[in-house]
C-alpha cells in the first residue's frame, strides 16, 4: 500500500506519486521516449539544476505557494533525470537517493531519533559537525574548516558561509564598528587602485569590497544572496516602468538624456511605492 494516497502500486495513474514520477522519467529516457531527455548527461543537466534551484528560491521569496509547488516539481525533474541516468549506468537508483537521505537524516539527528541531547540550534550544529567528521573518518586537525563550503555555490552564498564558519571559531570582528571600518578601508583601496589604472588590482579590490559587504550583511542578519536577488528584481521592475513611460510617448531610452532618465527613475520608484501601499 502506498502511504501517500492509499492506492496500491500500479493502480490508477501508475501507483503512488513517487512510482508514477519514476515511471514517467524512465519512459522519457526509454527507446521510444523524448529525444531531448534521452540525450541528457550528468554534465548537460548542470545548468538546469542551478536554474531550477534559483527559481525555487525566487518563488519562496515571493511567498507564492502555487509557484513554489511548481518550481519544486521542476527541480525534482532534474533529480529524477540524474537518478535515471545513474541507474542506466548501474550507479544508483532514485530509491537509493531517497533511502540515502532518509538514513542520513536519522543518523545526523540522534537527538531526535536516538538518545543524544541537543536543546539549542548551536548544540545541534556542533553535534552535526561531529557526526559529519566521524562519517568521513577525518581527524579535526587534518581538515580545513573552509573545506566545508562547496566551491560550486554562488559567490555571495559561498562568502557568507565561509565567514559564518570563521566567526564560529572566533575569527571575527568584536563589534559592528570593525565591520564598517573595514568597508570604508576597502572603498579607499579601490579608489587608489582606480587612480593607478591597475586593472588586476581593481578587480582584486572589487572582490575585497564585495566580501566586506557580505560580512556586513552577515552581521546584520541578512542573507546576502537573497538581498542582492531582491535588489536585482527591484531594479528590473523600475527599469521596465521607465521603458513603459517612454513607450507611451513613442520614445526610447537612447533618445533621451540622463536628466530625463533620472526623473523617470524617480517616477518609477514613486509608482512602485504607491502600488505597495495600495496592496498593503
Amino acid at each position: 500500500m502506498c502511504e501517500a494516497d492509499g492506492r496500491r502500486p500500479g493502480e490508477g495513474m501508475g501507483g503512488c506519486p513517487w512510482e508514477r514520477f519514476e515511471s514517467i522519467i524512465k519512459r522519457l529516457r526509454g527507446p521510444d521516449g523524448c529525444p531531448w531527455d534521452r540525450q541528457q548527461t550528468f554534465q548537460s543537466l548542470m545548468p538546469f539544476v542551478l536554474e531550477e534551484a534559483y527559481e525555487v528560491v525566487q518563488a519562496a521569496s515571493e511567498n507564492d505557494a502555487d509557484k513554489l509547488r511548481e518550481e519544486l516539481g521542476d527541480l525534482m525533474l532534474q533529480i529524477g533525470l540524474y537518478s535515471a541516468i545513474a541507474e542506466e549506468r548501474q550507479f544508483f537508483t532514485l530509491a537509493d537517493v531517497i533511502d540515502g537521505i532518509s538514513d542520513k537524516l536519522e543518523r545526523r539527528h540522534p537527538h531526535v531519533f536516538g538518545d543524544c541531547k541537543a536543546d539549542t540550534p548551536a548544540q545541534v550544529e556542533k553535534l552535526w559537525e561531529e557526526i559529519k567528521r566521524n562519517e568521513r573518518g577525518e581527524a579535526p586537525e587534518r581538515q580545513s574548516l573552509m573545506d566545508k563550503v562547496a566551491k560550486g555555490l554562488p559567490a555571495l552564498m559561498r562568502a557568507q558561509q565561509q565567514q559564518e564558519i570563521a566567526a564560529r571559531v572566533g575569527f571575527d570582528w568584536p563589534d559592528m564598528h570593525g565591520v564598517i571600518d573595514k568597508l570604508h578601508e576597502e572603498i579607499s583601496e579601490l579608489e587608489e587602485a582606480w587612480d593607478k589604472d591597475d586593472k588586476p588590482l581593481i578587480e582584486s579590490e572589487i572582490g575585497d569590497l564585495l566580501f566586506a559587504c557580505v560580512n556586513l550583511a552577515r552581521w546584520l542578519g541578512v542573507d546576502a544572496e537573497v538581498a542582492l536577488t531582491r535588489t536585482i528584481d527591484k531594479f528590473s521592475r523600475r527599469f521596465r516602468l521607465m521603458e513603459a513611460y517612454l513607450k507611451q510617448h513613442d520614445l526610447t531610452i537612447r533618445e533621451v538624456g540622463l536628466d530625463t532618465l533620472d526623473e523617470l527613475w524617480e517616477k518609477a520608484k514613486d509608482g512602485e511605492n504607491k502600488e505597495g501601499e495600495e496592496g498593503a
